[in-house]
């Protein structure tokens, strides 16, 4: 299992555009890939489901953990924190 830390720096957290984004990339991979918001508790998501990526309400600043179990799982949450610390494309 791998699994990463990581605060969401964009305006918009995970909302619309970037959660879209964030659940295509985890898509691409083999692993069960899970989310979850650090901040609240809200039980973990999975992180290729548009829908539950939303409904964890991740704002800007908030922490949150991304783990992956598989086979490709380091790849996995590499390319999610990349993907995430670049802000989406919005910062």
């Amino acid at each position: 299992m791998a699994t990463s830390q990581i605060t969401v720096r964009n305006k918009s957290g995970l909302h619309a555009r970037p959660a879209a984004a964030f659940a295509a990339a985890a898509a691409k991979f083999q692993s069960k890939i899970t989310l979850r918001n650090l901040d609240k508790d809200m039980g973990e998501a999975n992180a290729k489901s548009v829908y539950r990526v939303l409904k964890l309400a991740v704002k800007q600043g908030t922490r949150i953990e991304i783990t992956a179990e598989g086979h490709d799982e380091t790849s996995a949450v590499d390319t999610l924190v990349a993907l995430t610390e670049e802000g989406f494309g919005e910062l």
